[in-house]
Parts: C-alpha cells; sequence; structure tokens
C-alpha cells in the first residue's frame, strides 16, 4: 500500500503543486489509514471496499484529537483532555482519500474509485482576521538594534503586507523573480500558478535595504540558495522558522491577541477592500483560483464598516 501513497506524494508534488504542508497532511492521513487497514486485515488497496473507508473514518472520528505539538504547557496543570476530532479535521481525511482516489483510478492503479460517494461534512466559514491599522504600524516599525537579521525580518513583514503573500510563497521568493525597477515582483502560487504582483514604494525600500546591507552578510558563497530571505546560517527558512520569526517580531510590537500564519495576507486583502479596492482586482493579487475564495472579505469588511457607522453617525 505504501508504493501507491508515494507515488500520489508524487503527483501532489511535481504535477499538482501542491503545498508542502497539504502533501504532508494528506501523506499522514493515507499512512494512518493504511495502518488500520493492516489491522482489519486489508493488505492491498484493491481490497478496500467502500464500507471500510466507512469504517475507517466512523473510528477517526471518535478517537481523540492530540493537541498540536507547539500547544504551551502550563505549570502546575495537566493538559485538558484531547477533543474528538474536529469536523474540519474530518473533513481533510475524506477529502485525502477522494484525492487519492481519483488519482489512482485516473493512472488506472486501481479499477474502481470506492470513494466516490464519500460525502465531505459541511464546513463553517471561518472569518478572517486581520491587524488594525494601528497594529500594522507597530509591526512596520524597524527595530533596534540593526542587524542583517532584523533587516530581513523587516523586509519580510513589508512585503508580505503589501503583497499579500502565503508564507510558502514568501519562503520560495527568488531573486530573479523581483522586478523591484518596475515596482513587481513574480510569485509561483498554488498549483504552480504564476502571478505577477505589485509592490509598495516602502516594501521595496526595506527589501533593497536588505539587499544591500543584510543579505549579503547572510549568504555563504557557493552554499547559499538564491531565495531572498535567508536564515542566519544562509540557509533557506523553513516553514515553522519563518514563523516562529514573524510571531516573534509580534510581541515585540505588543501584539498580544491571538496571531495566525495568514494574518498579514488577511490584513493586505481586508485593508484593500476597505480603502474601495476592487473585489476582482484583489481576487488576482491574492492569487485565489475562485472569487467566492474572496468574497469572505466583503463580511469582515462589512462588520467593521458597521461598527464604526454605529459609533459616529449620530443616529447609529
Amino acid at each position: 500500500m505504501q508504493a501507491l501513497i508515494e507515488e500520489f506524494g508524487q503527483y501532489l508534488r511535481h504535477e499538482r503543486g501542491q503545498s508542502e504542508h497539504t502533501q504532508k497532511a494528506y501523506g499522514a492521513i493515507l499512512n494512518r489509514f493504511a495502518a488500520w487497514a493492516a489491522e482489519q486485515p486489508l493488505s492491498r488497496w484493491n481490497d478496500v471496499e467502500l464500507q471500510h473507508l466507512l469504517g475507517y473514518l466512523s473510528h477517526r472520528r471518535d478517537s481523540p484529537e492530540p493537541p498540536p505539538d507547539d500547544t504551551p504547557k502550563k505549570r502546575g496543570r495537566p493538559r485538558s483532555e484531547p477533543a474528538k476530532l474536529s469536523t474540519e479535521s474530518l473533513y481533510l481525511e475524506i477529502a485525502a482519500l477522494k484525492a487519492f482516489y481519483r488519482f489512482c483510478v485516473q493512472e488506472q492503479f486501481l479499477p474502481a474509485n470506492v470513494a466516490e460517494n464519500l460525502t465531505l461534512p459541511r464546513r463553517w466559514k471561518r472569518l478572517p482576521k486581520a491587524l488594525t491599522d494601528a497594529e500594522i504600524e507597530r509591526l512596520l516599525r524597524p527595530t533596534e538594534p540593526v542587524t542583517p537579521s532584523s533587516l530581513c525580518d523587516h523586509a519580510m513583514l513589508e512585503l508580505c503586507y503589501a503583497s499579500g503573500l502565503r508564507l510558502a510563497e514568501l519562503r520560495g521568493l527568488r531573486l530573479e523573480q523581483l522586478r523591484l525597477d518596475a515596482g513587481f515582483i513574480q510569485v509561483i502560487g498554488k498549483g504552480n500558478k504564476e502571478r505577477v504582483v505589485p509592490v509598495g514604494r516602502r516594501a521595496v525600500e526595506a527589501i533593497e535595504r536588505y539587499e544591500q546591507f543584510g543579505r549579503n552578510k547572510l549568504a555563504k558563497p557557493g552554499k547559499s540558495p538564491s531565495n531572498l530571505f535567508l536564515t542566519s546560517r544562509g540557509t533557506a527558512f523553513a516553514a515553522g522558522t519563518l514563523w516562529g520569526r514573524i510571531k516573534k517580531r509580534c510581541a515585540l510590537a505588543g501584539i498580544d491577541r491571538n496571531i495566525t500564519p495568514h494574518m498579514l495576507r488577511h490584513s493586505f486583502a481586508t485593508h484593500l477592500l476597505e480603502h474601495g479596492a476592487d473585489l476582482r482586482v484583489i481576487q488576482e493579487l491574492l492569487g485565489h483560483s475562485s472569487i467566492a475564495t474572496t468574497e469572505v472579505y466583503t463580511h469582515v469588511a462589512g462588520k467593521r464598516l458597521k461598527a464604526v457607522h454605529q459609533q459616529y453617525h449620530p443616529r447609529g
């Protein structure tokens, strides 16, 4: 069973251009299913039928979901009992199985798609959270002392807010994708789709300053990759390392609420919409394949506009 899982992983990586996060998540789900199937016992994918998939999902639905590894431990208090599998996690399990079987039938590894009739649970649409204008100002204020790493952090934050990049796109951005003299960058997004994104003056200045006084000191000649942003060891950022650096800067800026990896991207889109940008333009800038994905920002902007109206209108 492992061989087909690896084939599927190669397909996600090279043909679908899925993010590293998606590849790992789908791989973990399929390996978990294979381990469960071996206990039934089912040793081949050809032996798996719809009833087995339903049995596995029932087993998963009733399984406790452990907290993530980075959940902080509170001194003197035991961790709370893990909750049952969330709807979001169950949705991902089913989505992975359906995608795997579609691939296997398409490539003629399996004769039938037994996952075809699995129903995805309804997902609650979570509204994206954005930083306020004041929080953005504090976050983008340069820090002291000035070091190559602090210049790198500042350039990353300015670019993330100026262009709405996903963190994976930020990590993967290479020197040859910069067109700073024209005020643009070329971005390779989900599904290896390319888009051109404008970059504001402040972000351009931050990147140029980092390139001149920071990156040349971080890069190791003949060893460092052509990624724009480098760690203190001269390597490309891992996802966890990059996210840790951003969280640290948020803490230094006095932003004490829960920060998510996409919050700068959400702030970029929300603030554009609040200042009158067209939704279709925001869709293009974010690299959304469907306008429906972008429309969630209208709810966020609408709630904030309503709050402003109630606060300042004499009959609010």
